[in-house]
């Protein structure tokens, strides 16, 4: 009888690895999803005969789908079952993948990618529950570390992926690949993801539906998506559309807040936001959120633009950050499940962060990829330590019923973070460009010595390669206006590193909001089984 414990024994380890390779896998998919497109927009847009401000709907309409469905997760669960809704989620996001990767138009494709994100909403939280629950209560520290790392390096690969296939094969390719690994998912989650008790015979009668609050809050979330995404691209309220959408998502917003804490049942649970506690953690992650993307959004771009990367090795660049991160977050799982308080962890994650914005700040025109090496390792290691504890943090206090409220707003904060620093770094560093430019130009004087011994330089250059000479003194000040450009650009994007450092240090008085409290085994298996 011995041998058949073991081998059972061994069996079920081997069902739990294949259950957290799922869950890691189709999480870290949808993460993917949200920064792959971007470095194939001007692709797209070829293809499909489409201007590049009409494509960059591909990436709208996925963010505005995402952020509605997250917070609304943990009611979808309850009302379907974790498993039924997570197994439809997986089969939704990849069938909605093969339809992006087929799509013979721009909108069709704008339409797909909303559906796909309407899928992909649930693969992070519910699957951060299902790891949870392939855990003893004692290592949950580490499945946090484990699926932390998904969060993080999720980002990450994105532009990296992208930037391989849209060097080498047809941008479809980017949808494409999620065909075999959605398929492996669903297979996996149909065989071996267990039901749990209150999932059979849902009585679905007695979950009442809460229309307006989940109405307003698709209403209110997605104009404010739309208002974040394309704001800069139509000239904020100078365009009417914009003007529309802010009345709607104040009015929307307003009326869920409102609706959410008078109503019996709400869909989301808003009276947990009493919590201290809770409310820091939501600050603190919406910052994590902001810095994690905004980073991840200006460095590919700044290197592309100004340094002359191409898209496969501004994608390389950010391999760095994404290893530290492999490596770091089970130790900080680790740290956790050992009583390690949170606080500390978060501490460290925004002194990192600090230093990766100075430090890339600092960049000049000519650094080379070991500079950003260095910061890259900073931010991988700074939001390693921000983003399981943040979540760790968030629940302390709650009681277990109001659980997956918190980590759903938790959640929330992260990706709406992410919206607005996307779209604060896109506005501010198209500021910032014009401000320098103009400085730079206010410099140049027809009677500076140095700058006429360039020009004449350059235009000497090209006559010696054959061109008339008034034409060349012509190329020569278009060579120069480039340089300019070139060099008001850098400063820039370098100001934009420099904000999200100055962002993080403005934030640090809300850790005081913190309670400096170590977590018991118990309750983080309470916040485990709530994690969905």
């Amino acid at each position: 009888m011995l041998p058949n414990f073991k081998m059972e024994g061994e069996r079920n380890k081997f069902i739990k690895i294949l259950i957290v390779i799922t869950c890691i896998t189709a999480a870290v998919m949808e993460l993917i999803d949200t920064s792959i497109v971007n470095v194939a927009l001007t692709n797209i847009s070829g293809t499909l005969g489409a201007t590049l401000e009409d494509a960059s709907w591909v990436v709208t309409a996925y963010a505005i789908a995402n952020v509605i469905v997250i917070p609304l997760t943990g009611f979808l669960s309850r009302y379907f079952g974790r498993k039924n809704y997570y197994l439809a989620s997986i089969i939704l996001f990849t069938l909605a993948s093969y339809m992006c990767g087929n799509a013979g138009s721009l909108w069709m494709l704008v339409f797909w990618r909303f559906v796909q994100g309407v899928g992909g909403g649930a693969l992070l939280a519910v699957s951060q529950g299902i790891l949870f629950d392939q855990f003893k209560p004692e290592e949950k520290g580490i499945a946090g570390g484990i699926f932390g790392m998904g969060i993080v390096i999720g980002p990450t690969i994105g532009p990296i992926l992208g930037g391989y296939i849209v060097d080498n094969y047809h941008w479809a390719l980017i949808f494409d690949i999620n065909i075999p690994i959605g398929i492996v998912a669903a297979l996996l989650t149909w065989k071996f993801v267990d039901k749990k008790a209150d999932e059979y015979n849902i009585d679905r009668k007695s979950i009442p539906i809460d229309y307006i609050g989940i109405l307003s809050l698709t209403i209110g979330i997605g104009a404010l998506q739309y208002i974040l995404e394309k704001g800069q691209s139509d000239d904020w309220f100078e365009d009417e559309t914009i003007r529309y959408l802010t009345a709607a998502a104040i009015l929307g917003l307003g009326l869920f807040i409102w609706w959410e804490l008078t109503t019996k049942n709400p869909a989301i649970n808003l009276r947990v936001m009493k919590s201290r506690n809770l409310i820091g953690s939501n600050i603190l992650t919406f910052v994590c959120g902001f810095g994690l993307f905004g980073s991840v959004y200006l460095f590919p771009v700044m290197v592309q633009r100004v340094m002359g990367y191409t898209p496969t090795e501004s994608g390389l660049s950010m391999i760095p950050g994404a290893l530290v991160t492999i490596f770091a977050m089970p130790f900080i799982g680790a740290g956790l499940g050992k009583g390690i308080k949170p606080i500390y962890f978060v501490s460290l994650g925004f002194a990192l962060f600090i230093l990766h914005g100075y430090t890339s700040s600092q960049a000049a025109p000519d650094a080379d990829k070991w500079w950003f090496i260095i910061t890259q390792i900073c931010r991988g290691v700074g939001t390693g330590c921000l983003t399981v504890p943040l979540l760790t943090q968030a629940v302390v206090g709650l009681k277990t019923e109001d659980m997956p409220y918190g980590i759903s707003l938790n959640n929330m904060f992260r990706q709406l973070g992410g919206a607005f620093g996307i779209a604060i770094m896109n506005t501010y560093a198209t500021n910032r460009f014009a401000t320098h430019r103009m400085d730079l130009v206010s410099n140049l004087q027809e009677n500076n010595p140095l700058l006429n011994e360039r020009l004449y330089g350059i235009t000497q250059g090209m006559i010696a390669k054959g061109m008339n000479p008034s034409i060349a003194r012509q190329a020569a000040n278009g060579v120069l206006d480039h340089s300019l450009s070139n060099q008001a650009q850098m400063q820039a994007y370098l100001d934009g590193f420099l904000l999200i450092a100055i962002f993080f240090v403005c934030t640090i008085p809300f850790m005081l909001l913190l309670k400096n409290e170590t977590m018991d085994a118990e309750t983080r298996a309470k916040v485990a089984a709530a994690a969905h």
